[in-house]
Protein backbone atom coordinates (compact mmCIF):
# COMPACT_ATOMS: atom_id res chain seq x y z
CA UNK A 1 0.00 0.00 0.00
CA UNK A 2 1.25 3.67 -0.72
CA UNK A 3 0.41 7.02 0.46
CA UNK A 4 0.53 10.19 -2.46
CA UNK A 5 -1.02 13.63 -1.31
CA UNK A 6 -1.20 16.35 -4.01
CA UNK A 7 -1.75 20.16 -4.45
CA UNK A 8 -2.53 22.51 -7.27
CA UNK A 9 -3.07 25.80 -7.00
CA UNK A 10 -3.56 28.59 -9.69
CA UNK A 11 -1.11 31.04 -7.48
CA UNK A 12 -1.15 34.73 -8.82
CA UNK A 13 -2.60 33.70 -12.71
CA UNK A 14 -6.25 34.12 -13.43
CA UNK A 15 -6.31 30.44 -14.14
CA UNK A 16 -4.79 27.19 -13.84
CA UNK A 17 -2.79 25.61 -16.69
CA UNK A 18 -1.62 23.17 -14.22
CA UNK A 19 -3.64 19.87 -13.68
CA UNK A 20 -2.80 16.14 -11.39
CA UNK A 21 -3.83 12.29 -11.92
CA UNK A 22 -3.74 10.39 -8.73
CA UNK A 23 -4.36 7.15 -10.10
CA UNK A 24 -8.04 7.60 -11.48
CA UNK A 25 -8.81 11.01 -9.83
CA UNK A 26 -8.27 13.84 -12.01
CA UNK A 27 -7.57 17.41 -10.53
CA UNK A 28 -7.07 21.13 -11.53
CA UNK A 29 -7.65 22.55 -8.03
CA UNK A 30 -7.65 21.95 -4.47
CA UNK A 31 -5.68 19.09 -2.24
CA UNK A 32 -6.18 15.61 -2.23
CA UNK A 33 -4.94 12.48 -0.13
CA UNK A 34 -5.19 9.04 -1.38
CA UNK A 35 -4.18 5.48 -0.39
CA UNK A 36 -2.91 3.32 -3.84
CA UNK A 37 -2.35 -0.33 -3.81
CA UNK A 38 -0.61 -0.79 -7.20
CA UNK A 39 -0.73 -0.78 -9.97
CA UNK A 40 -1.79 2.74 -10.29
CA UNK A 41 -0.09 6.16 -12.16
CA UNK A 42 0.88 9.57 -10.77
CA UNK A 43 0.93 12.47 -13.14
CA UNK A 44 1.74 15.91 -13.29
CA UNK A 45 1.05 17.79 -16.75
CA UNK A 46 1.78 21.67 -17.32
CA UNK A 47 -0.16 23.82 -20.21
CA UNK A 48 2.58 25.51 -22.27
CA UNK A 49 2.24 28.88 -21.30
CA UNK A 50 2.18 31.41 -25.06
CA UNK A 51 -0.07 28.44 -26.30
CA UNK A 52 -3.70 28.66 -26.82
CA UNK A 53 -5.65 26.25 -24.23
CA UNK A 54 -2.39 25.26 -22.40
CA UNK A 55 -5.47 24.43 -19.47
CA UNK A 56 -7.34 22.36 -22.23
CA UNK A 57 -4.17 20.59 -23.19
CA UNK A 58 -2.86 19.33 -19.38
CA UNK A 59 -6.50 18.37 -18.32
CA UNK A 60 -7.08 16.60 -21.23
CA UNK A 61 -3.69 15.10 -21.38
CA UNK A 62 -4.33 13.47 -17.64
CA UNK A 63 -7.74 11.99 -18.50
CA UNK A 64 -6.35 10.35 -21.48
CA UNK A 65 -3.76 9.09 -19.15
CA UNK A 66 -6.33 7.99 -16.48
CA UNK A 67 -8.02 6.00 -18.63
CA UNK A 68 -5.20 4.16 -19.15
CA UNK A 69 -5.11 0.38 -17.82
CA UNK A 70 -1.75 0.69 -16.51
CA UNK A 71 0.70 -2.70 -16.16
CA UNK A 72 4.36 -3.99 -16.06
CA UNK A 73 3.11 -4.47 -19.84
CA UNK A 74 1.60 -1.26 -20.73
CA UNK A 75 3.69 0.30 -24.05
CA UNK A 76 3.88 3.82 -22.62
CA UNK A 77 5.62 4.72 -25.69
CA UNK A 78 1.72 3.75 -27.60
CA UNK A 79 0.09 5.68 -25.03
CA UNK A 80 2.23 8.89 -25.52
CA UNK A 81 1.85 9.32 -28.63
CA UNK A 82 -1.64 8.31 -28.89
CA UNK A 83 -1.95 11.40 -26.50
CA UNK A 84 0.13 13.48 -28.22
CA UNK A 85 -1.61 12.44 -31.84
CA UNK A 86 -5.23 13.65 -30.23
CA UNK A 87 -3.88 16.70 -28.36
CA UNK A 88 -2.63 17.90 -31.94
CA UNK A 89 -6.06 16.63 -33.87
CA UNK A 90 -7.94 18.81 -31.18
CA UNK A 91 -5.72 21.33 -30.83
CA UNK A 92 -6.11 21.78 -34.94
CA UNK A 93 -10.42 21.56 -34.88
CA UNK A 94 -10.52 25.14 -33.67
CA UNK A 95 -8.49 28.59 -33.55
CA UNK A 96 -8.41 28.45 -29.98
CA UNK A 97 -7.21 25.83 -29.30
CA UNK A 98 -4.26 25.70 -32.16
CA UNK A 99 -1.10 24.19 -31.34
CA UNK A 100 -2.45 23.52 -27.69
CA UNK A 101 0.33 21.48 -25.36
CA UNK A 102 1.43 20.18 -22.43
CA UNK A 103 4.00 18.90 -20.30
CA UNK A 104 3.98 15.53 -18.60
CA UNK A 105 5.81 14.40 -15.73
CA UNK A 106 4.80 10.65 -14.50
CA UNK A 107 5.35 8.05 -12.38
CA UNK A 108 3.74 4.64 -12.26
CA UNK A 109 3.76 1.16 -9.52
CA UNK A 110 2.98 -1.68 -11.60
CA UNK A 111 1.45 -4.91 -9.88
CA UNK A 112 5.13 -6.32 -8.93
CA UNK A 113 5.58 -2.78 -7.00
CA UNK A 114 8.22 -1.94 -9.50
CA UNK A 115 8.69 1.64 -10.76
CA UNK A 116 8.41 3.11 -13.93
CA UNK A 117 8.79 6.71 -14.75
CA UNK A 118 7.98 9.24 -17.87
CA UNK A 119 9.05 12.87 -18.67
CA UNK A 120 8.29 15.26 -21.75
CA UNK A 121 8.89 18.57 -21.09
CA UNK A 122 10.64 20.67 -17.73
CA UNK A 123 8.10 18.91 -15.02
CA UNK A 124 9.60 17.56 -12.78
CA UNK A 125 10.32 14.18 -10.52
CA UNK A 126 12.52 13.99 -7.49
CA UNK A 127 13.42 11.60 -4.86
CA UNK A 128 13.95 11.95 -1.73
CA UNK A 129 15.58 9.23 0.38
CA UNK A 130 18.38 9.52 3.25
CA UNK A 131 17.53 13.35 3.59
CA UNK A 132 19.15 13.86 0.08
CA UNK A 133 17.15 14.72 -2.74
CA UNK A 134 17.99 13.74 -6.51
CA UNK A 135 16.40 14.80 -9.67
CA UNK A 136 15.48 11.58 -11.28
CA UNK A 137 14.08 13.40 -14.51
CA UNK A 138 15.62 15.36 -17.20
CA UNK A 139 14.81 19.02 -18.22
CA UNK A 140 14.21 19.10 -22.05
CA UNK A 141 14.96 22.32 -22.12
CA UNK A 142 17.27 25.43 -23.94
CA UNK A 143 18.99 25.82 -20.28
CA UNK A 144 19.75 22.38 -19.65
CA UNK A 145 21.40 21.38 -23.05
CA UNK A 146 23.63 24.84 -22.73
CA UNK A 147 24.70 23.29 -18.90
CA UNK A 148 25.36 20.15 -20.71
CA UNK A 149 27.61 21.66 -23.30
CA UNK A 150 29.17 23.25 -20.48
CA UNK A 151 28.20 27.23 -21.55
CA UNK A 152 26.24 27.46 -18.66
CA UNK A 153 26.76 26.88 -15.05
CA UNK A 154 24.13 25.07 -12.80
CA UNK A 155 23.56 28.34 -11.02
CA UNK A 156 22.96 30.13 -14.36
CA UNK A 157 20.64 27.29 -15.43
CA UNK A 158 18.07 29.19 -12.70
CA UNK A 159 18.42 32.83 -14.13
CA UNK A 160 19.40 32.42 -17.44
CA UNK A 161 17.14 34.51 -19.81
CA UNK A 162 16.00 31.53 -21.92
CA UNK A 163 14.98 29.61 -18.67
CA UNK A 164 11.57 29.04 -19.94
CA UNK A 165 12.40 27.62 -23.75
CA UNK A 166 11.20 24.20 -23.77
CA UNK A 167 11.45 21.27 -26.45
CA UNK A 168 8.10 20.07 -27.95
CA UNK A 169 5.77 18.55 -25.85
CA UNK A 170 2.77 16.85 -26.01
CA UNK A 171 0.53 18.28 -28.74
CA UNK A 172 2.79 19.76 -30.73
CA UNK A 173 1.45 20.38 -34.38
CA UNK A 174 5.14 20.76 -35.55
CA UNK A 175 7.54 18.36 -33.65
CA UNK A 176 7.01 14.92 -31.79
CA UNK A 177 8.41 15.21 -28.64
CA UNK A 178 11.18 13.11 -26.98
CA UNK A 179 9.30 11.02 -25.15
CA UNK A 180 11.51 10.02 -21.78
CA UNK A 181 10.39 6.61 -20.55
CA UNK A 182 12.01 4.91 -18.22
CA UNK A 183 11.77 1.41 -16.69
CA UNK A 184 14.27 0.22 -14.11
CA UNK A 185 12.50 -2.08 -11.96
CA UNK A 186 13.25 -0.26 -8.87
CA UNK A 187 11.23 -0.49 -6.08
CA UNK A 188 10.43 2.71 -3.50
CA UNK A 189 12.06 2.48 -0.24
CA UNK A 190 10.10 2.39 3.02
CA UNK A 191 11.40 6.00 3.67
CA UNK A 192 11.57 7.13 0.51
CA UNK A 193 9.68 10.53 -0.88
CA UNK A 194 8.79 11.19 -4.56
CA UNK A 195 8.53 14.30 -5.67
CA UNK A 196 6.43 15.14 -8.56
CA UNK A 197 5.96 19.00 -9.65
CA UNK A 198 5.41 21.81 -12.24
CA UNK A 199 8.23 24.68 -12.44
CA UNK A 200 5.95 26.88 -10.69
CA UNK A 201 7.44 25.18 -8.17
CA UNK A 202 11.05 24.04 -9.34
CA UNK A 203 11.87 27.67 -10.71
CA UNK A 204 11.50 29.36 -7.64
CA UNK A 205 12.21 26.69 -4.64
CA UNK A 206 16.17 25.35 -4.35
CA UNK A 207 16.36 21.83 -4.29
CA UNK A 208 18.19 22.79 -0.65
CA UNK A 209 15.20 24.41 0.39
CA UNK A 210 13.06 21.18 -1.10
CA UNK A 211 15.23 19.21 1.01
CA UNK A 212 15.17 21.20 3.92
CA UNK A 213 10.98 21.16 4.21
CA UNK A 214 10.92 17.55 3.24
CA UNK A 215 12.96 16.50 6.22
CA UNK A 216 10.24 18.79 8.64
CA UNK A 217 8.26 16.55 11.23
CA UNK A 218 4.81 17.17 10.04
CA UNK A 219 2.65 15.08 8.14
CA UNK A 220 3.40 15.33 4.28
CA UNK A 221 0.39 17.05 3.27
CA UNK A 222 1.31 19.69 5.02
CA UNK A 223 5.03 19.65 3.83
CA UNK A 224 3.50 20.19 0.53
CA UNK A 225 1.42 23.39 1.51
CA UNK A 226 5.12 24.72 3.13
CA UNK A 227 6.68 24.49 -0.40
CA UNK A 228 3.49 25.88 -2.43
CA UNK A 229 3.71 29.02 0.05
CA UNK A 230 7.97 29.34 0.02
CA UNK A 231 7.05 29.19 -4.01
CA UNK A 232 4.62 31.72 -3.43
CA UNK A 233 7.16 33.75 -0.91
CA UNK A 234 9.40 33.58 -3.52
CA UNK A 235 7.99 35.36 -6.12
CA UNK A 236 6.12 32.83 -8.27
CA UNK A 237 4.64 34.01 -11.16
CA UNK A 238 3.29 30.44 -12.22
CA UNK A 239 0.71 28.16 -11.68
CA UNK A 240 1.91 25.87 -8.94
CA UNK A 241 1.39 21.83 -8.67
CA UNK A 242 3.47 19.24 -6.42
CA UNK A 243 2.77 15.28 -5.34
CA UNK A 244 4.27 13.22 -2.91
CA UNK A 245 4.46 9.62 -2.96
CA UNK A 246 5.43 7.17 -0.24
CA UNK A 247 5.08 3.58 0.72
CA UNK A 248 5.47 4.56 4.44
CA UNK A 249 1.75 5.39 5.48
CA UNK A 250 3.04 7.04 8.81
CA UNK A 251 4.28 9.81 6.69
Amino acid sequence: MYYCCAITDKGIRPHNEDALLVHKTVLTDGVTERKLKPPFLIAVADGVSGECSGELASETCVKMLKDVSFSSKTDMLAVLMQIHTNLAQIGAKHKETTNMQTTLCAVGIDERGNMHTVNVGDSRLYRFRDNTLTQLSKDQTLVQMLFENGTITHEEKRTHKHRNIIFPVLGNVSNVPQFDIRSDYEKIQSKDILLLCSDGLSDYVTDEEISMILQISAPLVRRLQLLLELADGNGSRDNITLAALTSDLNQ
